[in-house]
């Protein structure tokens, strides 16, 4: 009697999901979604910072007299250095993703990913990223309860802007070649 081949933990089970001639992402398409989801991040981690600071902190031991500009000078700090950390973190992030293949398939043509590659890359950025805003409210609030809240109602707000920021950038065709383009260009070279 024949057993079985047992389906594979990580790969493919479907031939559809391992093209033999997958497209590549080029790094420019990464470093534009770097910069438009930096965009998108840096707005919602201030208007979060702000809210927190003035309303929050004043409860766990910030200086209860500071004043808007002074709450918005300090949330202004933590966005405006998170676009500089983000934007590194980011970039090598999506470079891992593109490596992998994992939830990629080619439908007529076109680079297709599925809503759980989508829901992978969603978390496993936002884990990076909460540390690492955490760590600049801590620098620049020193208040370490503040932070975690800054960083804790992010999850939240940027879970859901990520996914929504992700299935846009999925559908857009730039900055992926696809492997009929990749060898009639070298043809033609």
């Amino acid at each position: 009697m024949r057993e079985r081949p047992e389906k594979p933990v990580f790969g493919p089970e479907d031939e559809r999901l391992d093209p033999k001639n997958p497209p590549e992402i080029k790094p420019w398409r990464s470093l534009a979604k770097a910069i438009s989801w930096r965009i998108v991040g840096t707005i919602d981690t201030l208007i979060l910072s702000f809210v927190l600071i003035t309303y929050l902190g004043p409860l766990v031991g910030m200086d209860p007299h500071a004043s808007n500009a002074e709450n918005l000078e300090t949330a202004s700090y933590i966005a405006i250095t998170e676009v500089l950390t983000k934007l590194v973190i980011y970039y090598l992030h999506e470079r891992f993703w593109a490596r992998l293949g994992w939830g990629v398939s080619v439908k007529d043509g076109k680079r297709i990913e599925t809503h759980g590659r989508t829901a992978s890359k969603t978390t496993t950025w936002r884990v990076l990223a909460s540390f690492d805003t955490m760590a600049l409210a801590y620098i620049f609030t020193g208040n370490i309860t503040t932070a975690i809240s800054i960083g804790g109602f992010e999850v939240i707000t940027k879970l859901i802007l990520y996914y929504f920021h992700e299935r846009a950038w999925a559908k857009l065709p730039f900055g992926i070649v696809h492997a009929e383009n990749v060898t009639s260009e070298r043809a033609a070279g």
